[in-house]
């Protein structure tokens, strides 16, 4: 069999070269293997183990002019044009190495291949090769880094995953998440480790006093905390030193750190060594300080020199090689401290630092020994070999690329999976899952790693009622005293305990949670590993400073998953020398100490009471909202006959055109956004009093108008002078907000394009004394006057900054960011009543005009900040534009990462998307985003 390794630069120092060397090598002995390399770049491959493999270069950069590595009649000049231009082949965000050079040798080169198999090592090749490889060989993709969150430059990976043959990862996290956001799309997965390089290794005695870190000197790499972790301990350790090997960006902001940190005796910064396995042999501790990673094919290098690693427990792959007290120590995220305390234990302890090296040489000769990774390549191999020249395969490839876009998906979109930041469970918690999930198939499921609930009725604010429930429930069965503590984090809830009832508690958990699906997140472990593990199993756990419980529950579509952060903490509070109790974590409303955690009171978590502290009960501490806070949507559907009839009739007899992007259509266009709005409003900002829906005598066919909480309201009822409607100017409308009857003072002003990406407390938009927040845009407002070019909101922010230049003499620059504007209602009148003209006028312009204020989206800002009635603040804003294809990469990493607290889906006039697929693409992504219903539905 011929096998082919795609790789981009085939000389290069990397994780992904080292671990396709080593693959090819292990298969070499029995099939006919060769490196595919881009580009050349040095004279040699910088890894020795790339040596031994053969190896073609496509484009050599190694001189001043890059050229084809092929017999070519390519002057100069032509080279360096084709090389200046960006790739067509290859998406400059995908990965900007490529040009028109490398499009046409990598054509060339990939479309008359005669191998079997070719495999790709990065998203950005596999593009290439799903396009180019010749129908008879079989494509298969090795993911080597965390896909899940690799932003721009994974983005073709769900895009184009469909039409490969396979789809090999390292991890069985990463694999679930592709099963998970492919569904019936994905072709064959597969989950196969890197193995152990072969040959000889020399073996660490572990006496030596070296700690040793070796990786691309990168943020997610986290030698920054390495470091930082050692300087907590090496004073207290004389004699020990560390050594740190690579290269990248950080280089210099690391040498620095040193310096700061007076490290320069006992700090080494290496660069980068060709022989890290003899670098290996001279330490006792590796370190592996990564704030994300993949699988670390560097621990297994350690491993092999008979190293123990201690590392963070991140996303996705430490802990699919360190076993946590056998081979190594696992260390909860980020947290620095504890780190170097597990460095410190190693350092000590000479017996268990033996222990652990001989457990790592042994087990990881055992779990990734050459033999055994090739055997699960070469079922694979067989598997796909065997399906090559069948008709199915090429049928069912093009299903799968149809399926992907029939489901909503684009050329630049994909539905995806959130990411679970979970270890996945160990084998005897995966057993046990097992029997769990096996009690009902039909509502329990596996997603993220964890047996998980389907469920598509369970708002944000009522998953973490539901926690705070199984907490409570347990601890009161059992009669563990605790009080239900406040703090300012949305969606979570916390519980104190006393310390001395800490092992109680886990048993209290244990039985009462035995066989359900729901888990706890281990805070600070000392002995167990960091993670969560299913209830039933806390009562072994050891020392702990509490645990997060939480029942995973996943949408049916498999698109919104609720995990530990909507769980409820369980805190096992400390007494001081005071006598006082201390939190083991962030601070409450009232700081970190309270006098005692007796119950003093009740706080209401919708109609159940809690026992808390007088502390806490309060109905006025000072930084409550205790004010009622409305939202106003305004609302139009460009569907409606009569609307239109309305609009165009208008439009004419004021000499405008009727039809196309000068008509404005885009400003109208309904794809019912609103539904989905209110949904994120429902699940995110349950705090909202009452909804306002300001149409055009228009209603929602779906909107459930019975509830008591929504009201639809005609421009009629709040137009000053109803003589000037109808009016298709969301300026005008927007004048006459505050006329409202029935709205609250304080109010949200929320277009329907607009959506809450996750939970919100009021005071992310108002302060408690009633001051609204406002949130700056970065686009400046021109300082030209107004000309014919202008777009509508540039017009009304010129108009609007005359105004206050007239009244305060102060210049305004900048707008705001297009999220939900936190409104007064008296501010707006002040503003009417201030500027009576300019306010009629505005409510009297049918359609946008040069005379309109932009009255909620600015001024009342602006005025209100000079007024000393509202305040900058900030807020985390995105925005998308839909009709822009690079814009959809945007949506796909929303879904995954749910990351933003607002955002905004709207559309430029002059759109590349056409508009089918626009409505497509962002149907897909809003029933994918928010598949909860809300009350205000039919």
């Amino acid at each position: 069999m011929k096998i082919t390794f795609l790789l981009t630069w085939g000389d290069a120092m990397g994780g992904t070269e080292m671990a396709a060397y080593t693959q090819a090598a292990h298969l070499a002995p029995l099939h006919d293997v060769e490196v595919l390399s881009v580009f050349k770049t040095e004279s040699e491959p910088f890894l020795t183990e790339g040596k031994s493999v053969p190896m073609r270069y496509l484009v050599d950069r190694t001189g001043s002019v890059p050229r084809p590595v092929r017999a070519s009649s390519l002057t100069d000049e032509e080279c360096l044009a084709l090389a200046s231009q960006p790739s067509e082949l290859i998406p400059p965000s995908a990965e900007p190495t490529f040009d028109r050079l490398s499009d046409f040798e990598m054509t060339a080169a990939i479309s008359r291949l005669d191998c079997d198999i070719l495999i790709t090592t990065t998203p950005a090749l596999m593009m290439a090769m799903v396009e180019l490889a010749p129908p008879r060989v079989v494509t298969l993709h090795q993911e080597h880094r965390i896909s899940q969150l690799r932003g721009p430059t994974g983005e073709p990976m769900l895009i184009h995953a469909p039409r490969l043959d396979a789809l090999v990862s390292l991890t069985e996290l990463t694999t679930n998440w592709f099963e998970e956001s492919l569904g019936a799309s994905a072709p064959l997965l597969a989950t196969i480790p890197n193995a152990m390089p072969e040959g000889y290794r020399p073996r660490s005695d572990l006496e030596t006093k070296v700690v040793m870190v070796a990786a691309r000197m990168m943020h997610e790499k986290g030698m920054d905390l390495a470091i930082r972790a050692f300087a907590e301990i090496c004073d207290e350790r004389p004699g020990w030193t560390m050594r740190v090997f690579g290269g990248g960006p950080q280089l210099n902001m690391l040498r620095r750190l040193v310096e700061g940190l007076g490290l320069h005796d006992r700090v080494e910064i290496l660069g980068r060594s060709r022989q890290l396995s003899e670098e290996w042999a001279k330490a006792s501790i590796a370190l592996m300080p990564s704030r994300w990673e993949a699988f670390g094919l560097v621990m297994l290098e350690a491993f092999s020199a008979g190293v123990p690693v201690v590392a963070f427990d991140n996303l996705t792959g430490p802990a699919t090689i360190v076993r946590h007290e056998v081979d190594g120590l696992m260390v909860q995220s980020d947290d620095v401290s504890s780190y170097a305390a597990a460095m410190a234990r190693l350092m000590d302890d000479d017996e268990l630092r033996h222990t652990y090296g001989k457990n790592a040489l042994e087990g990881a000769r055992e779990r990734f020994n050459a033999e055994k990774i090739s055997g699960m390549w070469e079922e694979l191999f067989a598997k796909l070999i065997e399906r090559r020249d069948s008709p199915e395969r090429f049928s069912e490839r093009a299903d799968r690329a149809a399926r992907r876009i029939a489901s909503g998906g684009s050329r630049t979109f994909a539905v995806a999976a959130p990411v679970s930041r979970l270890s996945p469970s160990n084998e005897e918690q995966k057993a046990r899952e097992v029997i769990i999930q096996a009690q009902d198939r039909g509502r329990l499921i596996r997603s993220g790693g964890r047996v998980a609930e389907v469920r598509d009725d369970v708002p944000a604010w009522k998953m973490a009622r539901i926690n705070l429930e199984l907490a409570a429930d347990a601890l009161e069965h059992h009669s563990i005293p605790y009080v239900l503590l406040r703090d300012t984090a949305p969606a979570a809830y916390r519980l104190a305990v006393r310390a001395e009832d800490g092992q109680r508690v886990l048993d209290a958990l244990a039985e009462d949670l035995a066989g359900k699906p729901v888990y706890g997140e281990l805070m600070s472990p000392k002995s167990a590993a960091p993670g969560a593990v299913l209830a039933e199993r806390l009562h072994n756990v050891g020392e702990v400073k509490g645990v997060r419980l939480f029942k995973p529950t996943v949408s049916d579509s498999r698109t919104l998953r609720y995990g530990p952060a909507y769980g409820c903490r369980i805190e096992f509070w400390t007494e001081d020398e005071d006598g006082w109790r201390v939190t083991p974590g962030a601070a409450t409303v009232a700081g970190p100490r309270l006098p005692d955690l007796e119950p003093s009171g009740k706080l209401a978590v919708g109609e159940r009471e809690y026992p808390s502290i007088e502390a806490f009960t309060g109905k006025n501490l000072m930084w409550d909202i205790d004010f009622p806070i409305d939202v106003v949507y305004t609302w139009v559907d460009d569907t409606d006959p009569a609307w239109r009839e309305r609009r165009d009739a208008a439009r004419a007899a004021a000499g405008l055109p009727t039809s196309g992007a000068e008509a404005g259509d885009v400003r109208f266009r309904n794809r019912d956004e609103l539904r989905y709005s209110l949904r994120s409003l429902a699940t995110h900002a349950p705090w909202v009093r009452k909804i306002f829906l300001v149409t055009d005598d228009q209603t929602p066919s779906w909107l459930n108008t019975d509830h008591p909480d929504i009201q639809v309201v005609s421009h009629r009822e709040i137009f000053a002078d109803p003589d000037v409607l109808p009016t298709f100017n969301s300026h005008a409308i927007e004048s006459q907000l505050h006329r409202i009857e029935g709205l609250s003072e304080h109010f949200l002003y929320v277009n329907d394009d607009v959506f809450f990406g996750r939970p919100l407390n009021a005071d992310a938009f108002f302060q408690a004394n009633g001051t609204s927040k406002f949130f700056r845009s970065p686009t400046s407002i021109p300082v030209s006057e107004i000309s014919d070019d202008d777009e509508g909101y540039f017009v009304a922010a010129k108009n609007n900054r005359r105004l206050l230049k007239e009244a305060f003499g102060r210049v305004a620059t900048h707008g705001f960011l297009h999220a939900p504007h936190p409104l007064r209602r008296s501010v707006l009148a002040q503003i009417a009543e201030r500027w009576p003209e300019e306010t009629r006028a505005t409510a009297a312009n049918q359609f946008r005009s040069r005379t309109d204020l932009s009255i909620t989206s600015s001024l009342h800002h602006h005025f209100g900040f000079l007024t000393g009635q509202a305040t900058p603040s900030a807020i985390s804003c995105g925005y998308a534009d839909i009709g822009d294809y690079l814009h959809h990469k945007q949506l796909t990493r929303l879904l995954t990462s749910r990351h933003q607290d607002v955002f905004c889906i709207g559309e430029s006039a002059d759109a590349e998307v056409p508009v089918e697929e626009q409505d497509r693409v962002l149907r897909a992504f809003l029933s994918a985003y928010f598949p909860v219903p809300s009350p205000y539905e039919r």
